[in-house]
């Protein structure tokens, strides 16, 4: 039996919306994360981007378990001595609830030129409203 190799002209790619009200912020990025990579179909091809498309809407009203809205932290470097910045995750969800959502999806890809590409599949909300209604969504439900 000979291994399945998927080529672009087999890829096929849907729109799914996801309504992240409620949900705990981990489980529903690695569901996004396998939608994204395309794990979720048969003709999945690890060398290739045969994912789907996903819209995340309601990111502000996401959950955390546990006490990580107030002890996680978010850093980042400038490259200069002592130029690392640390923000808490309470204030980048009041600021921009989307980056926290992305990020998080982010950590769960390909570390590679190939996961940059998948991550541009992924669009995310902060409000009940997205601009994708012409590619018409399926709603995407997980059992999390």
């Amino acid at each position: 039996m000979r291994t399945y190799s998927a080529r672009p002209s087999d890829i096929n790619r849907e729109w799914h919306v996801v309504d992240a009200s409620g949900l705990v912020l981990g489980r529903l990025s690695s569901e996004v994360a396998q939608v994204l990579r395309g794990k979720h179909k048969p003709t999945y091809t690890p060398h290739m981007d045969t994912g789907d498309f996903v819209v995340v809407v309601n990111a502000e009203k996401i959950k955390m378990t546990g006490k990580k809205l107030d002890d996680k932290l978010y850093y980042r470097h400038s490259g200069y001595l002592g130029g690392l910045k640390k923000k808490p995750v309470a204030k980048v969800m009041a600021e921009r609830p989307e980056d926290v959502i992305f990020r998080a999806v982010k950590g769960m890809m390909p570390h590679n030129k190939l996961g940059k590409v998948m991550l541009k599949k992924l669009k995310v909300y902060a409000g009940a409203e997205h601009p994708h209604e012409a590619q018409s969504p399926k709603a995407l439900a997980f059992n999390i």
